[in-house]
């Protein structure tokens, strides 16, 4: 998966010219102008350029297209239309999905569905300019040319807060379109009340990326309150685009939508208030009176852009403008995620599909650690101390709910995309680096648990004690991961005293040397036979069957973090390690393979410092 990592890479290879300080003075505090949220909004970048809060549960974001890989964020810099603003997006993955409880202003003639990018004539849908947009942490804003209305935005940890400000005119309007997603396919049920003049309430299922089956059904569940400023003088209230009768209150099916009606002054301002929960309506309008009470649009703005300054001004930086900018950047897309999950009353919605309390700590979801594992959350050590052991708690009560610690858990539901069981070295370095808020036992006992399972090959695993790629597809990059990840249960076995744990898991992280082929120098699958794969391409990489994941051979043979010194042993001496590493950032940049995957960017030769697992 595609991660925000490419970007935080950069943060360290600069980190050089940076300096920590306890205390930073008042002059070098206002750190936000060198954050552009538009960086990674083009090309294969797939953030968002709205409005969020450090680890927040709401990312409230304008939505420009929905279909295509380049839209995973529901936004991309070279659209020229505006669907609307939804409440909650990924930043940075390489999938889709959320985009919940979109809102849209108009004027004129309503409209009920979203038009196209090529005929925005043809729905809801409004053009604007880049020209008229401008965004900044905590605050986005945008000209909606076809309608002349100034939409801002901002957010608290579980809010959405919009100010709309209209032409003079007797139709405006305010859309409400719980049909729109990713795809429409995924939107399973949702109810839509009118509570009066001033207040909606309702919620909404959805079917992501989590993974299939009856029990862990990835029912994506959200509901919401909307509030607005000024009371809307009539509604019209839609299923599946057909208007049902005025006296109707509140619908429920797939397809609901709500337009309020509004006649407004010149440069008349409607604000809007959006509460949201994955646990009840009374718990987003909870969330909703405690994070905010008042119509007070420009303290919320302040309140959210100081929570970035106050993150992002832990490091002075002696660089130039530029680097600045990349720098900030990398940090503010750094610490848009793990989400807050959990309610104001401490509630939150289960993997195994029941309501929970915690007992004071926040629950966090949105953990891509395949991504993150290896970069993000040791700078959480150092930047995000305040989060560490929640998100281990977090990690600990998926393991109570779910049977096994996170792979990629989103919004209540495990996707088990991508490889490895890396939740393990996130524990493992918060422990040894003294977190240690959270039952130790209890996580030692679950990774033993995820480590010791039957699926994802391990159970290959134990009866060859390595996984052959004749019966497991992506063998060498799934065994490679478990390796690091074996090192660090082994770390921890030892720190604990489990002595027998100790060795079994130290056997099991030096496996890596099964798969380096000696007559190329590089890692190779091998067969349950024991043979080195032939013929060997070690550019080679494929979504489909392939030893490696969004790699090869060549990004996949460094990748012995755990034990460096035994990996330059099989290499033969230091002199053939250091040739093979000038190799690996001097040779050619090309991938063979008939689909090779996108993710695969940034080259140097054939080290790539736009994916995992090159850094």
């Amino acid at each position: 998966m595609k991660s925000y990592h490419y970007i935080l890479l950069l943060f360290f290879s600069l980190l050089a010219a940076c300096h920590v300080e306890e205390k930073i003075s008042e002059e070098n505090q206002n750190v936000l102008e060198y954050v552009n949220p538009f960086i990674g909004t083009d090309g294969h970048g797939h953030t968002f350029p709205g409005a969020a809060v450090p680890f927040g549960m709401v990312q409230l974001s304008p939505d420009t297209h929905l279909a295509g890989w380049d839209w995973c964020s529901g936004y991309h810099y070279t659209d020229s239309s505006i669907i609307g603003f939804s409440h909650t997006h990924l930043s940075g993955t390489g999938r889709s999905d959320l985009m919940d409880v979109l809102l849209m202003p108009t004027t004129g003639t309503t409209k009920v569905v979203p038009g196209t990018r090529e005929n925005p004539d043809g729905g809801y849908r409004s053009r604007f300019s880049h020209d008229e947009e401008w965004a900044s942490p905590g605050y986005y804003k945008v000209k909606l040319r076809d309608y002349d209305i100034l939409a801002e935005l901002t957010v608290t940890p579980r809010c959405g807060f919009h100010k709309y400000t209209f032409p003079k005119t007797r139709d405006a309007h305010i859309l409400l379109d719980l049909f729109h997603h990713y795809s429409t396919d995924s939107v399973k049920e949702s109810s839509l009340r009118i509570q009066d003049n001033q207040t909606l309430t309702g919620m909404r299922r959805s079917k992501g990326w989590g993974e299939p089956g009856e029990k862990y059904w990835s029912n994506q569940q959200l509901f919401f309150v909307v509030r607005f400023s000024k009371p809307f003088n009539s509604c019209d209230l839609f299923i599946d685009n057909q208007i049902v009768a005025d006296s109707c209150m509140e619908a429920n099916g797939r397809n609901l939508k709500v337009i309020l009606n509004y006649e407004t002054g010149e440069r008349e301002a409607i604000f809007v208030k959006v509460g949201i929960s994955s646990v009840s309506i009374e718990n987003a309008i909870l969330n909703l009176d405690a994070e905010i009470p008042a119509w007070d649009f420009d303290g919320t703005v302040a309140r959210a852009r100081s929570s970035w300054n106050q993150k992002l001004s832990q490091i002075q930086i002696d660089a130039s403008e530029e680097e600045k900018t990349k720098i900030y950047t990398a940090m503010y897309h750094s610490f848009l995620a793990p989400y807050l999950f959990s309610d104001i009353n401490n509630e939150y919605w289960g993997f195994d599909k029941q309501v929970h309390k915690t007992t004071g700590s926040k629950h966090y979801t949105v953990m891509s650690l395949w991504d993150t594992f290896r970069a993000v959350h040791p700078l959480f050590t150092l930047f995000a101390p305040e989060v560490v052991n929640d998100i281990v708690a977090s990690m600990l009560r998926q393991y109570d709910e779910y049977g096994l610690l996170p792979v990629w858990p989103l919004w209540g539901s495990e996707t088990n995309c991508m490889i490895g069981y890396h939740a393990i070295p996130v524990i493992v370095d918060a422990y040894l680096k003294g977190f240690r808020d959270f039952d130790v036992e209890k996580a030692y006992q679950a990774m033993k648990t995820s480590a010791m399972q039957d699926d994802f090959g391990i159970n290959y695993l134990k009866k060859y004690g390595y996984i052959p790629y004749d019966k497991y597809n992506k063998s060498v990059a799934t065994a490679l991961e478990y390796c690091y990840d074996d090192w660090c249960i082994a770390r921890l076995a030892k720190e604990l005293g489990k002595t027998d744990d100790y060795h079994y898991f130290m056997k099991q992280a030096a496996s890596y040397s099964t798969y380096f082929d000696k007559e190329y120098k590089l890692m190779n699958g091998v067969s349950s036979t024991g043979k080195f794969r032939r013929p060997f391409d070690p550019f080679y990489s494929s979504y489909g069957e392939c030893d490696w994941v969004e790699g090869n051979s060549w990004q996949y043979s460094f990748f012995v973090p755990h034990d460096v010194q035994g990996l330059i042993n099989l290499f033969g001496s230091n002199q053939e390690f250091v040739n093979a590493l000038d190799t690996l950032f001097g040779i050619h940049s090309h991938v063979s393979g008939e689909d090779v995957p996108l993710d695969i960017s940034g080259f140097i030769g054939q080290y790539v410092h736009g994916n995992e697992p090159s850094h």
